[in-house]
């Protein structure tokens, strides 16, 4: 036992006799200090003490489209961890072509009783689709939350970064650069933050007074690329894209027409996936603040579990531009 106390101290920097009030649920240590104990406890690989496993307070739906965009793990990952720490555990049910639909992972999520569900970029955020399913959940007194993609009159909070703003402020970076040509490529326009991306883009080319070239494709590198070839043909010098994919998509468009990034064509992402950095060139993006935003959903999701429900309104997130190597001055021939 002395051992073990020496472990959990040397790891955790505490002495012994903290690690051993901790173990024993005494009172009188900070928050800090207990919860640095109980990490070097996971750390070393000893089991806690029954008194100090949390207990379930219930399982949590958490819906997203798919796992292709790096943008989506990372937040589900915050979002788990979130749940997690308050005591209940995550239900991942993921998105993809072909696979199980929005509204069949919601029926076996509800099969399984969960607390609540938060729904990131699902169906809500399409406009084209029917949200009386998300008016049927309210009905029940379901508890819900929803990432990117406001839908007025339901009664949840939503939590969105402000695309109309990321595309107004990645035009400016490029009508800065001298650009005089700058396209917009992004998903299908049905969904909302394409649309809010076009009413931001559309806004800031009136007003440095250029001309619109807009090609909207399907989402990921494929469509990046194949609308990245139309905005090229079409003389754009300067791409902003839907998400970072699409810029990778992009990028490797340009590059088959045997031309060069910044050099010819510069190129703007949106969300700052992880690892996005390390790209060739490393991508000028527009960060959106994924931990906040997912902090956000799971705090406002609790409340409403325990009846302190916070404003059905949509809250909204700045994004901000993160300027790398993929954007240069416009050349003048």
């Amino acid at each position: 036992m002395r051992t073990r106390l020496a472990d959990i101290a040397l790891q955790a920097g505490v002495s012994e006799a903290t690690v051993s009030r901790v173990l024993n649920d005494k009172p009188g240590v900070r928050t800090e200090t207990r919860q640095a104990v109980l990490t070097a406890l996971d750390v070393l690989g000893y089991e806690r003490p029954p008194q100090l496993r949390r207990h379930s307070a219930g399982l949590v739906g958490l819906v997203i489209p798919e796992l292709e965009n790096p943008i989506f793990p990372a937040m589900a990952q915050t979002i788990g961890s979130a749940l997690a720490a308050v005591g209940y555990t995550p239900v991942l049910c993921t998105q993809s072509p072909g696979g199980v639909p929005e509204d069949e992972y919601v029926e076996m999520l509800l099969d399984r009783n969960v607390a609540g569900i938060i729904f990131v970029s699902g169906l809500h955020a399409d406009t084209s689709a029917s949200h009386d399913r998300y008016h049927k959940l309210a009905d029940r007194g379901l508890p819900m939350v929803f990432i990117t993609g406001y839908v007025a009159g339901l009664p949840a909070p939503c939590f969105s970064c402000d695309d109309a703003a990321a595309a107004r402020v990645a035009v400016s970076h490029l009508a800065a650069l001298g650009h005089e040509r700058i396209g917009l490529t992004s998903g299908p326009e049905r969904f909302l933050p394409v649309q809010r991306k076009l009413i931001g883009y559309r806004d800031s080319i009136r007003h440095f007074g250029g001309e619109e070239l807009i090609e909207l494709s399907m989402f990921g590198a494929e469509g990046g690329h194949a609308a990245t070839g139309r905005l090229l043909d079409r003389g754009a010098t300067a791409i902003l894209c839907g998400s970072d994919l699409m810029a990778l998509g992009a990028i490797r468009a340009i590059r088959e027409r045997g031309l060069t990034v910044p050099h010819d064509i510069s190129v703007v992402g949106y969300d700052d996936s992880p690892l996005i950095a390390y790209t060739d060139p490393p991508l000028t993006t527009l960060r959106q603040p994924v931990r906040q935003m997912a902090l956000a959903a799971v705090h406002a999701l609790v409340d409403e579990i325990n009846g302190q429900a916070a404003p059905h309104s949509e809250y909204m997130f700045s994004p901000e531009l993160v300027v790398r190597a993929s954007t240069g001055a416009a050349r003048r021939n």
